[in-house]
């Protein structure tokens, strides 16, 4: 009993741990966090982009891809959406995950863009022109910088836009340019004197409210900031939050996109309780009726396992969608797999005439080999399944199937061998051992 003071302890200690974490569901007192859902499970958006890595320098594709996700994310931040999922999937995609956003449009259109400003100058006789609109046709505005012809464009602009008012009280977007933009806004603009200067978006010129492209006239020489007139009061919003959250450093490409209605992803959660609880409760009445008291210790032990996941689940936290409940369930199976396997083994012990504890005692030790190879190969399973998840096949619901089955397992393996075996040999050392009726199996007898 003493030897087993301190593993009884600590187990109790983590399990009140995981109780304050999971209780209640939707919170927690430990941790101050809900289980995160995914879409399938509380509604919203799924979108798959594509990266074009055709503009960018060989080897430097999973930068790219790296500062694309993070410009997404801070767009995603302007949305103002609860526990956005944005990851890579594959080498040259990223999965955005919007839960309960309801305007789907402006968070692709927010999401997609490049957001970069070009600005352009218009031709002489025989040059080619980039962009053509009712003003004329122009080609991109450049400078010498180190002695290289470089184009002006947003990308040299500091992320500080604001929304301003002019002398009339028209709105305006004000921006700063950083060291090398303001060199050339202003040879730009002293070359440019009563000159336009022309502003497109992509392919397309920028429009005021009246339908006219924006082609502002230069009226002295500048270099560090600037002004943008002539848009409404919606348009600078939201082109200020486009360029002060970045630029995208590589075209994207929606090649896939899902929505789910919040009606049925709480269908969903009440479908999936329900199975889980009955599914539990038959698993529990099943290992008590058929292994008697080390069915009912297996069964403490299960509702030990099912908070500690569900913990960790909060924690990390894993986004739980119907695949990854499905994962935990099946954790729970393999979790009384293990204690079934160790009974069984205890049950032939006793038939061989061994006291009660050197049955519990072999009993572990030659099931042991069994539980480690079974559940080394599900690790190796969930190991290839979370990585054609990632890469090939590039579905976050097989990754968060692999995560949780994993995750599952773990801890199924620390409760079986660890949590009840300490009950095990604490019961084996009080009166109730003497009870060995309660410690045989049911026979059909």
């Amino acid at each position: 009993m003493t030897r087993n003071r301190i593993p009884f302890i600590i187990i109790i200690t983590i399990f009140v741990l995981a109780l304050l974490v999971v209780v209640p569901i939707d919170e927690g007192v430990l941790g101050k966090r809900g289980l995160r859902l995914g879409l399938d499970l509380q509604g919203g958006t799924h979108l798959v982009y594509q990266a074009d890595f055709s503009s960018v320098e060989p080897g430097t594709e999973a930068e790219a891809l790296s500062g694309a996700i993070a410009v997404i994310e801070k767009r995603v931040n302007v949305l103002g959406v609860t526990e956005p999922v944005i990851q890579k999937l594959g080498e040259d995609r990223i999965v955005v995950e919007l839960a309960g956003i309801s305007e789907i449009e402006k968070a692709k259109n927010l999401i997609g863009q490049m957001a970069l400003l070009e600005f352009g100058e218009l031709i002489e006789e025989g040059e080619e022109a980039r962009w053509v609109n009712e003003l004329g046709e122009w080609k991109p505005a450049t400078a010498v910088i180190n002695g290289e012809e470089v184009e002006l464009s947003s990308q040299y602009f500091k992320e500080n836009t604001y929304l301003s008012q002019d002398n009339f009280g028209q709105v305006i977007l004000a921006f700063e340019w950083d060291e090398t933009g303001s060199k050339m806004f202003e040879e730009i603009t002293e070359r440019l004197l009563n000159q336009p200067l022309g502003i497109f978006l992509g392919d397309e010129s920028m429009r005021g409210d009246d339908g006219v492209p924006i082609a502002p006239i230069i009226r002295s020489v500048i270099s560090d900031r600037g002004i943008i007139e002539g848009l409404s009061l919606d348009e600078v919003t939201e082109l200020s939050r486009l360029l002060n959250a970045g630029r995208i450093p590589v075209p994207l490409t929606s090649i896939y996109e899902q929505t789910v209605s919040p009606i049925l992803g709480s269908d969903f959660i009440d479908m999936s309780l329900k199975a889980g609880l009955i599914g539990l409760i038959l698993v529990l009445i099943f290992m008590m009726v058929y292994y008697r008291l080390p069915g009912a210790l297996a069964s403490a032990v299960l509702i030990f396992y099912a908070f500690s996941v569900l913990a960790i689940f909060k924690l990390i936290p894993v986004t739980l969608t119907l695949a990854g409940i499905g994962g935990f369930v099946l954790s729970i199976g393999m979790a009384v797999d293990a204690n079934i396997l160790i009974f069984e083994r205890m049950k032939e012990e006793l038939r061989l005439g061994r006291t009660l504890g050197a049955a519990i005692e072999t009993g572990f030790k030659r099931a042991w080999p069994a539980i480690r190879d079974s559940n080394i190969t599900t690790f190796i399973v969930c190991g290839i399944l979370y990585w054609l998840g990632s890469s090939i096949i590039a579905s976050a619901p097989v990754m968060g199937f692999a995560a949780t089955l994993a995750i599952g397992v773990a801890v199924s393996m620390f409760s079986a061998v660890v949590v009840t075996r300490t009950f095990l040999r604490i019961f084996a050392s009080t009166r109730l051992a003497q009870k060995t009726s309660l410690f045989s199996v049911y026979s059909g007898r």
